[in-house]
């Protein structure tokens, strides 16, 4: 089966999806809304940088480097304003649609392909239910789509329902999402499928990840203390970097030989304000960019990975933690319940309380048993719910499904 996939193709997620279906022996051409380097494996490789991504900042580190110095200027003015330039995207982002339509057109024409599959709602399914082509479009939604970037914008309300009304097949990576996509104008009667976002969890590659700093030196990470990871980076709108921040000196004050660990957070201008504010130079790495390999050997020596959101569906850096023994602790919301008993296999806590992160994360680390117990919990529900070659067959089956369907 030949799949046009639309994506950001900088993203690990991405990548990922794309090694299952070349897995899968699919023929893929991909349309990157941003640009990216090259992926071996690919029939065909399309950049149409919509929403401005263009002058995107990049935590994903797969974007291309270099560019005009005007443009390096915009971007590093975008790294500097997230949370600013995800608004006006919101508001102006649908304006570029019209502009690259036709171009995804020509290119869906040329290639043929059985169906067309865009890996989230904005700008992705926006702009495939744009465009006008006989294929049936499948479009996949990520853990804030519905909950945080639908209602950013009237535009983006109207786009949302349209997607969803186009769509022929869903994909979620909760049961919640299929709840709200209904309520958004998805119909009832047609196929939906709940699997991880990602495409899966490889557990035999994860198994010859080493736990120890080999590869890890450059870091000068401390040896023999507790870490504490979050892997998140920085995302404004939904992950509450306050309250992970002004949780750290509290837990200090009666367990100082905690360090924390920041992958794709060196150099970003908010984590570093939040450091020097604080007072906490000598207790947290803020780490650059890293590749799979590296942040799942961050995981297996983390005791405790910390996820505080306000909006998420399943983050994939949540099971990948989970599967790797460290124990995760959450926002708590309704999507990351269908994952964690709190006591059992993690612990939730309210988004907006840094004490209560605080005491939690001591509890934790304290405990020792209950990290223990958890972690061959865990690694047993990542076996049984979110394997890769488990979630690659039903994706098979889910993409033949939509083809004949259609």
């Amino acid at each position: 089966m030949h799949i046009l996939l639309i994506a950001d193709g900088r993203s690990p997620i991405t990548y990922r999806w794309l090694q299952g279906l070349f897995a899968l022996q699919h023929k893929v051409t991909l349309v990157s809304t941003f640009p990216c380097a090259p992926v071996d494996g690919l029939n065909a490789l399309y950049v149409l940088p919509i929403a401005f991504s263009g002058y995107a900042g990049s935590q994903a580190g797969g974007g291309r480097g270099g560019g005009n110095i005007f443009k390096r200027g915009i971007k590093r003015l975008v790294s500097m304003n997230r949370g600013f330039f995800q608004s006006g995207r919101a508001f102006l982002g649908p304006l570029s649609l019209p502009i690259y339509r036709r171009r995804l057109e020509e290119i869906i024409e040329q290639c043929q392909p059985d169906l067309v599959h865009a890996l989230r709602i904005p700008f992705e399914g926006m702009f495939a239910a744009a465009a006008h082509f006989d294929q049936p479009l499948i479009v996949s939604i990520w853990g804030n789509d519905l909950t945080l970037h639908a209602n950013s914008s009237a535009w983006m309300r109207r786009l949302t329902v349209k997607t969803l009304q186009r769509a022929d097949g869903l994909i979620t990576d909760v049961h919640r999402d299929v709840r709200l996509a209904y309520y958004w104008g998805f119909a009832q009667q047609k196929p939906n499928l709940v699997v991880l976002t990602s495409g899966g969890i490889d557990l035999v590659e994860m198994g010859n990840i080493p736990k120890s700093l080999i590869g890890l030196q450059s870091y000068h990470l401390p040896q023999d203390v507790p870490w504490v990871i979050n892997p998140r980076g920085i995302r404004p709108g939904y992950v509450k970097h306050e309250t992970f921040f002004k949780a750290i000196p509290l837990l200090l004050e009666r367990n100082p030989n905690v360090h924390f660990v920041c992958p794709s957070m060196e150099g970003q201008p908010e984590a570093v304000h939040w450091v020097r504010r604080l007072g906490i130079e000598r207790k947290i790495t803020l780490l650059p960019f890293l590749n799979q390999a590296q942040l799942w050997q961050m995981f297996r020596l983390s005791d405790i990975s910390v996820s505080i959101t306000v909006h998420d569906g399943t983050p994939n850096t949540l099971l990948e933690a989970m599967a790797l023994g460290s124990f995760p602790v959450a926002g708590d919301i309704e999507s990351l319940r269908e994952w964690i008993t709190p006591g059992v296999n993690g612990m939730l806590v309210e988004p907006d309380n840094p004490q209560q992160l605080a005491d939690v994360l001591n509890l934790v680390l304290r405990d020792r048993a209950l990290r223990e117990t958890a972690a061959e919990y865990n690694l047993r529900l990542v076996s049984e719910r979110a394997e890769v070659n488990l979630i690659r067959s039903q994706i098979q089956v889910f993409y033949q499904r939509i083809s004949t369907r259609h």
